[in-house]
């Protein structure tokens, strides 16, 4: 058995491109900045290095998306990884991509077009509320 399972965060590097596939089935394609943070060996400083996501999504979900995301957009993706490879120009090329499942708007321009959701009362935490 294997687990094909992704969860990132991050922003949209470029607008969401829209076709449809030969059947008619909508498909959006986007990239997701996500960052890895090291320590950088020389000045011993935390940074920030960009990962540059290439992410997909099929159906109905995919068209609505194109008019809430845009360049810069915040988002939270669940999905699945996808190895492709094709023939161009006499040359094999490849990628790796995510197959969207489900995502969610975290940007603050689209947290407010949403309707908002009534909120507990935090509870304290304590440690033998840990179970390890």
């Amino acid at each position: 058995m294997s687990i094909n399972r992704v969860l990132i965060s991050g922003h949209l590097t470029r607008d969401i491109e829209l076709k449809s596939t030969a059947g008619g089935t909508p498909v959006a394609s986007f990239g997701v900045a996500v960052n890895d943070r090291r320590k950088n060996p020389q000045s011993g400083e935390w940074e920030d290095y960009p990962n540059f996501v290439d992410c997909v999504m099929f159906g109905a979900r995919a068209e609505a998306i194109t008019r809430y995301l845009h360049k810069g957009s915040k988002v939270a993706i669940e999905g699945k990884l996808r190895f492709s490879s094709w023939e161009y120009d006499g040359q094999r090329r490849s990628k790796l991509e995510v197959v969207v499942d489900n995502i969610e708007f975290l940007s603050q321009q689209q947290q407010a077009t949403q309707p908002p959701q009534p909120q507990e009362p935090a509870q304290e935490l304590v440690d033998d509320d840990i179970p390890f």
